[in-house]
């Protein structure tokens, strides 16, 4: 690699050494049920959970799609990051219900409020979810980031991206298998700070580089939309095409509550929590972390218009954005250190997702129709599911490339499809009794038929007439003001179909609805929190509100 000096390979492979150390440490532990393989046991303590959720969330989509939407659009993104406080609401809410009902997975946290219907469509949805979203973009997001820093075109005659993100794959892969949820969260405690150091280093050397804030609002600012805004405006007009305010603030909310409060792939870390403390000092731990994405990655994807706009650097796309900082600003050993975090998070996050797609195939799939099958077979047959689900999300790569303008704004558009009837399901159900069975499996088809109806007709959205109804209808609205007319929907589906249809049994809602907690699980989940727990929520909330009054203009 052009400019990474002996010292960096030595500091990337010390982390690499350290990575394989944790990970035959672990593949040593006992792991004879799934419970272990893919809930780590249910004995894994806050620290281990907080770090797991953040090293999970913060992957490629942060370092290559959210540095790339700050360089392309500046702080308009920001929200779906700030929106973070939602970690809050699964450790404060969304926990106890969890952990009463003491699930493997959300279908089957479903299957228990609504039925097996709604078991078996979640799953699906988030399968197919995991392949548009996760697995397509996180491979993706590993080519462009090797190919950038390494500055490889290419090897062999074959494109250096597709070596990289393949490369990525296998080696993520390997130790998934072998080390199963606990090589996830050991993995995920070296490799958080490392991410952290390596981030914040880009973000201090780079408004160095650039001439400090002062210079970087100007220079972003400069950048006026056709409306009036620049990019470090938080709120845009109600006329902009991308990120109206009438959309932000509703529309991303509604896709953080679907990520963080009912999502299989961050939920799973809470259940595998000793108990509710830990589990709610896990999401409190989260919640801090989730505070810092904007400064550490999606600043430094503006730094890098800046330095661009000045001539300091050339950015070939906005997705370059982070590893073209790397390579570009970062001293002789901080490289390779930086690379490290790099890789980190990128197998993290993809780890994270082998786990959780082979959980969800073969604990709501497989055991479901093979309730004999043991132990060591569920495990066997999760690995199986994981490669074709990444499998087929590297197929769906090219496509992917096609729909969305920067990586993040990409993500951002499909869970908004995704996230309107999987929210609303849970809200309703957890918060509202009467909710009956069939209702719950018809807002979530709604919600999923819909969306799913816009993803395909975005795809082939050149050979549609613009002044037909169906053009109209789901392909221009904006993305946001769809996703709120969606989710608008699909409330209203759930409400009318429960009164028109059987409700569900009352001694079936024990410990799934707030309704039917009983004395003795209110009274353990208040002796589970204390003052200091509320204390650190409060900071939380406080950081995001002072963020928004100093960004809002």
């Amino acid at each position: 690699m052009e400019g990474f000096h002996f010292l960096d390979w030595a500091v990337l492979g010390l982390f690499g050494l350290a990575l394989i150390c944790i990970i035959v440490w672990v593949s040593r532990m006992k792991e004879d049920t799934s419970t272990d393989y893919f809930l780590a046991g249910r004995d894994v303590t806050w620290l281990a959970i907080g770090a797991s959720i953040f090293a999970s969330n913060i992957g490629s989509e942060h370092l290559v799609g959210l540095a790339g939407a700050g360089a392309s659009s500046g702080m308009a993104m920001a929200h779906w990051e700030m929106h973070g406080w939602m970690i809050l609401v699964l450790g404060w809410v969304f926990v106890p219900f969890y952990s009463r009902s003491m699930v493997f997975t959300m279908p089957e946290f479903l299957e228990r409020r609504y039925n097996a219907g709604t078991r078996s469509f979640l799953s699906i949805i988030s399968l197919v979810s995991y392949v548009l979203t996760k697995v397509a973009v996180t491979v993706y997001a590993g080519g462009v980031v090797f190919k950038q820093v390494f500055g490889v075109e290419s090897w062999m005659g074959i494109d250096f991206f597709w070596i990289g993100a393949i490369g990525l794959v296998i080696i993520t892969g390997i130790y998934t298998v072998i080390g199963g949820m606990k090589s996830i969260f050991y993995t995920s405690i070296l490799q958080t700070p490392i991410l952290l150091i390596g981030s914040i280093s880009i973000l201090v050397i780079g408004l160095i580089k650039v001439g400090g804030w002062g210079e970087l609002k100007m220079i972003c600012d400069s950048n006026v939309t056709g409306y009036g805004d620049g990019m470090m405006s938080l709120m845009r007009s109600s006329k902009d095409p991308e990120f109206p305010w009438t959309g932000v603030i509703l529309g991303s909310a509604i896709i953080g509550f679907w990520y963080w409060c009912t999502d299989q792939y961050i939920v799973q870390r809470v259940l595998s929590g000793k108990n509710q403390t830990q589990s709610r000092r896990g999401a409190i731990f989260g919640g801090y972390l989730k505070l810092l994405p904007v400064f550490v990655f999606l600043i430094p994807g503006m730094i890098a218009y800046a330095l661009d706009q000045q001539g300091v650097i050339e950015l070939t796309s906005s997705d370059a954005a982070f590893p073209t900082l790397v390579s570009e600003l970062l001293p002789i050993g901080m490289k390779g250190l930086v690379v490290g975090g790099l890789m980190a998070a990128l197998m993290s996050s993809l780890a994270s997702l082998f786990n959780s797609s082979a959980m969800l195939f073969t604990i709501d799939f497989y055991k479901k129709f093979r309730p004999d099958t043991s132990e060591k077979r569920l495990v066997f047959v999760g690995r199986i599911a994981t490669i074709v689900i990444v499998i087929l999300g590297i197929l769906w790569i090219p496509v992917m490339k096609s729909i969305g303008k920067v990586l993040y704004e990409y993500l951002q558009d499909v869970q908004s499809l995704l996230a309107p009837g999987i929210a609303s399901v849970f809200l309703l159900g957890v918060f509202w009794k009467r909710t009956s069975p069939a209702a719950g499996f018809t807002g979530l088809a709604t919600g999923f038929v819909l969306g799913m109806t816009r993803l395909a007709l975005k795809v082939f959205e050149s050979g549609l007439n613009t002044d037909g109804f169906v053009y109209k209808i789901f392909v221009a609205p904006n993305w946001l003001h769809y996703e709120i007319y969606l989710f608008a929907l699909c409330l209203t589906v759930i409400v009318v179909v429960t009164y028109f249809t059987k409700p569900p049994i009352k001694e079936n809602l024990v410990s799934l609805t707030y309704a039917y907690s009983t004395p003795e699980q209110r009274a353990a989940t208040r002796a589970s929190w204390n003052k200091w727990d509320v204390i650190n929520s409060v900071v939380i909330l406080s950081v995001i509100v002072l963020f928004y009054v100093y960004f809002w203009k």
